[in-house]
């Protein structure tokens, strides 16, 4: 089983990160499929108040509940602060959406005892994993 098929099946609380209200967005897109699909959605971006009729954080370390993943929608340079929140969080991975790598954040994240993945789609994974 892949890395990402594991982490799916595993974890199911997922912080999304740079997520929009704009239902053309991708961050939307994802995050709805995945709450259409079982997963506990936490949207966080300081710019929004509530997205999918979820609250939404203005950062990681605001959230009000653990997390698992931290699916990621920010441009690779705000990566290492992403990454830094996910550790004092306590999540269990770094999921870096398509487009987005971050080699130097990932060896934290890694040597901080999380799961990384980079450059892959959660939606499209899961699809995967579900034949769907």
């Amino acid at each position: 089983m892949s890395l990402e098929a594991e982490i799916l099946r595993k974890y199911h609380t997922v912080a999304v990160v740079g997520i929009s209200s704009r239902e053309d967005r991708p961050s939307h897109r994802v995050a709805r499929y995945l709450k259409e699909h079982g997963y506990r959605i936490i949207p966080v971006n300081p710019r929004e108040t509530e997205v999918l009729g979820e609250r939404c954080y203005p950062d990681i370390c605001s959230v009000s509940e653990p997390v698992d993943v931290v699916d990621v929608f920010r441009r690779s340079r705000y990566v290492p602060r992403v990454v830094a929140e996910a550790i004092y969080k306590g999540a269990k991975v770094v999921w870096m959406q398509e487009g987005i790598v971050h080699e130097a954040a990932a060896r934290r994240a890694r040597e901080a005892g999380l799961e990384v993945v980079m450059d892959r789609c959660m939606r499209v994974e899961h699809r995967k994993l579900t034949g769907g």
